[in-house]
C-alpha cells in the first residue's frame, strides 16, 4: 500500500480570493488521493471559509513536516516569503501561483490554478535553488540577533525625522561612512525587490553574489555595490547615531539596534528551493513581471 502524498498548502488568509484558491487546490489535491496540509496560524481562516475542508486535511503541526512533498504557495511574494519560513528546516520546494500584483517569485498566475496542480501531482517540475543570507547582530561581542533572508536584510532608521550614521564594511575592511535613511543588503533573487526600488542593478538569479545598496545616502561615494557570493558585508550603527536603527529581514523579522550595534551579513548554507513549472530565460520574466516595452524587436538572424 502506498503512502499517502503530502502537500503543505499556504495562502493569503486576508483575501477571500486566496481563500477561494486554497479550497480549489484542496478539492483537487483530496479527489487525486493526496492529503492536503494547513499551517496552525491559517487553520482557523481556512476551516471557517471553506467548512467542508473539516477532516480532510490535516495540520502542519501535527506531523512529521519532513513528509510534505511540495509546497503550493497562493497569493504574492510575501506569502511565498512567510511559506519559505514555514519549511525553512526542510529541504521541500515551494510552488507559487501569483494572486498578487508583481508576484516575481510565483511560477503561473491564477487562471492556470487547476493546470498547475495537475503538475505538482504529477510531479513534472523542476527545482531551483536560491541562495539565501544568514545575518548576526552583535553589541560588542554578545550577539544580540539572528536571522536569515531570501530576498534582503536591511538595517534602517527607527525614526523618520533622523538619520542614521553608518559605516560599511566588505570582508572586514572599512569601505565608507555616512548618514543615511538605511543600507540594503541583498541576494539576486531580492535584486528586483527592495534594493531594485533603491536603485540597485537587476542581478540574474544564476549569478552567485551578495548587493549593497545604501538608502538615501548623505554622501559623494554611495552607489550600489556587488561583490562575491563567499565575501561578508558589515553595517556598523556609529555611536554618534542620534536615534535608534532597526533591522528587517525580508520585511517580515526585526529587531531594535542601538547605536554601537554592528550588522554582519554572509550568504547562508542553506538555500530556498523553488519549484518551476517553465525553463524560460530570467530576461523573459523580467520583461513579462514588469511589463516592459520590447516592441519592434526582430531577434538575431544567424548566429551572433
Amino acid at each position: 500500500m502506498n503512502e499517502a502524498r503530502h502537500f503543505l498548502v499556504v495562502s493569503h488568509t486576508g483575501r477571500s480570493a486566496a481563500l477561494t484558491a486554497t479550497g480549489e487546490v484542496c478539492s483537487q489535491l483530496i479527489a487525486a488521493g493526496a492529503v492536503p496540509v494547513i499551517a496552525d496560524e491559517q487553520w482557523n481562516d481556512v476551516h471557517e471559509f471553506i467548512p467542508e475542508l473539516n477532516g480532510s486535511v490535516r495540520r502542519l503541526e501535527e506531523m512529521d513536516a519532513s513528509l510534505i512533498e511540495l509546497v503550493i504557495v497562493l497569493g504574492g511574494d510575501g506569502t511565498i516569503l512567510r511559506a519559505a519560513e514555514l519549511v525553512r528546516d526542510q529541504r521541500v520546494a515551494l510552488l507559487g501561483v501569483n494572486l498578487g500584483h508583481v508576484g516575481f517569485l510565483a511560477e503561473s498566475e491564477r487562471d492556470d490554478l487547476g493546470y498547475t496542480v495537475q503538475r505538482a501531482l504529477a510531479r513534472d517540475y523542476v527545482v531551483e535553488e536560491r541562495m539565501t543570507l544568514s545575518v548576526r547582530a552583535k553589541i560588542g561581542e554578545q550577539i544580540v540577533y539572528e536571522s536569515w533572508a531570501l530576498n534582503e536584510v536591511s538595517v534602517e532608521k527607527a525614526e523618520r525625522e533622523r538619520m542614521i550614521e553608518v559605516v560599511i564594511e566588505v570582508d572586514r575592511r572599512p569601505l565608507s561612512s555616512f548618514g543615511c535613511d538605511g543600507v540594503v543588503m541583498s541576494t539576486p533573487t531580492g535584486s528586483t525587490a527592495y534594493a531594485f526600488s533603491a536603485g540597485g542593478p537587476v542581478v540574474w538569479p544564476g549569478l552567485e553574489a551578495l548587493l549593497l545598496v545604501p538608502l538615501s545616502a548623505h554622501a559623494l561615494f554611495a552607489r550600489p555595490l556587488v561583490v562575491a557570493a563567499d565575501s561578508s558585508l558589515a553595517v556598523e550603527v556609529l555611536q554618534r547615531t542620534d536615534t535608534s536603527a532597526v533591522i528587517w529581514c525580508d520585511g517580515r523579522r526585526s529587531f531594535d539596534l542601538p547605536a554601537g550595534a554592528r550588522v554582519v551579513v554572509r550568504r547562508s548554507p542553506v538555500p530556498v528551493r523553488l519549484a518551476r513549472l517553465h525553463e524560460a530565460p530570467f530576461t523573459d520574466r523580467l520583461v513579462n513581471k514588469f511589463q516592459l516595452p520590447v516592441s519592434g524587436w526582430r531577434g538575431p538572424v544567424g548566429r551572433d
